[in-house]
Order: C-alpha cells, then structure tokens, then sequence
C-alpha cells in the first residue's frame, strides 16, 4: 500500500514551463510545420482562384505572411514573428485571467457583505 502523498506541481512551475515548450515551438519548429502556412491562399493557388485576391490592408505590416519585415533570413524571420504572435498571445491571455481573478474576488468579497449584513 502506498501511503505517500503524490508531488504536487506548483502553478508557476508549470507556466513557466508551458511557456518555455511554447517559445521552443514558435521560434523554432514552427518553420518546418508547413511550407504553405496560409491555407485558403494555398488552395485558390491550387484551384486557379488566387487572381481574385486582393492583398490584406495588413500587408504592408511588419509582421505580414508570417515573417518580420527587413530579416533576410527565412528562418529567422518566421521563427521571430512566431514568437511575437507568442507574446501577443500570452499578454492577452494574461490579462483575461487577470480580469476573470479580478472579477471573481470582487463578486467573493460581495458575497462575504451580503452574508455579514444578514
């Protein structure tokens, strides 16, 4: 019988960690997942459609087609702008939870008012 408490993880420990796995994936694997990134473009190319296409008013973005303007080097152009979509992601992610905690503590602290005027 095993009568040891399983370990427990702590919540940071696996952020950071989520993070780390992250990071390693946009800026660097992310180059070998497709040579055709953007589906619908592939496939109007394949179709015979893609003349219809007028460009994205993003397209003169630094960070169009998946690539950060003004690196010369592929590789290190999409492994920069997957990092930036990385961090865009995280920060709104954060601020949701953030807003969420806020919110939920707020309605907590309601709660506990209510019942103490009862």
């Amino acid at each position: 019988m095993n009568t040891q408490t399983p370990r427990r993880i702590s919540t940071r420990t696996v952020v950071l960690v989520g993070a780390l796995v992250s990071a390693v994936l946009a800026g660097l694997v992310s180059f070998y997942a497709s040579s055709h990134p953007d589906g619908l473009e592939f496939v109007a190319e394949k179709l015979g459609f893609d003349s219809e296409a007028a460009d994205s008013h993003t397209a003169d973005s630094p960070l169009a087609d998946y690539a950060v303007s003004g690196v010369a080097d592929p590789r290190v152009s999409g492994g920069l702008a997957g990092l930036a979509g990385l961090v865009v992601v995280a920060l709104v992610m954060g601020a949701l939870v953030w807003l969420l905690r806020r919110g939920r503590s707020t309605s907590g602290e309601r709660h506990d008012r209510d019942d103490a005027v009862r």
